[in-house]
């Protein structure tokens, strides 16, 4: 995704809060990934393979694809016929606002905006509607830093330690 000039005149940091970001993580169980792609050299798909077996249910949302990752796939978030605890967003930033209107109608727990998707508009319109928005950052990468093995680990957890037993 390329940044516009509205990348650089929006303030992302309040769209990428730790304790947001893990709050998200750790209530969700289910994920529409809006742009799941069926090549596997893609970014998406990779992301809802990650996802798919760490446990979540992954759907795909591609009016292009008829099925992705053994799930069948849906022409809009108003097609999922179950709730959604995140959408997660692998569109050009120029569609976010239209993603961002179904996820209030469908009332979805957080919407969460890949790298490089970063629309001023649609997260307004999210955040009116009351769901959450997490922009520009990676919900693989996220969960990994603080859900999977790099938690694990300890790296990028704010919480790296020599000291047995952990900190005190």
């Amino acid at each position: 995704m390329t940044p516009t000039s509205e990348t650089f005149a929006f303030d992302l940091t309040r769209y990428q809060d730790p304790i947001a970001i893990q709050r998200v993580l750790h209530h969700a169980r289910t994920i529409a990934i809006v742009g799941l792609s069926r090549n596997e050299l893609r970014a998406s798909f990779f992301v809802g393979y990650y996802l798919k077996r760490h446990g979540y249910r992954v759907i795909p949302v591609n009016p292009r694809e008829p099925e992705v990752l053994g799930e069948r796939s849906f022409a809009s978030l108003v097609d999922v016929p179950v709730p959604v605890d995140i959408v997660n967003v692998f569109r050009a930033p120029d569609a976010l606002p239209g993603i961002a209107e179904e996820a209030v109608r469908i009332k979805a727990g957080a919407l969460w905006c890949q790298f490089g998707v970063i629309n001023a508009e649609g997260a307004r319109i999210a955040e009116t509607g009351g769901v959450p928005v997490i922009m520009d950052r990676c919900l693989k990468v996220e969960h990994a830093r603080y859900v999977g093995r790099m938690h694990w680990l300890g790296f990028n957890t704010q919480r790296i330690t020599s000291v047995r037993g952990g900190l005190q």
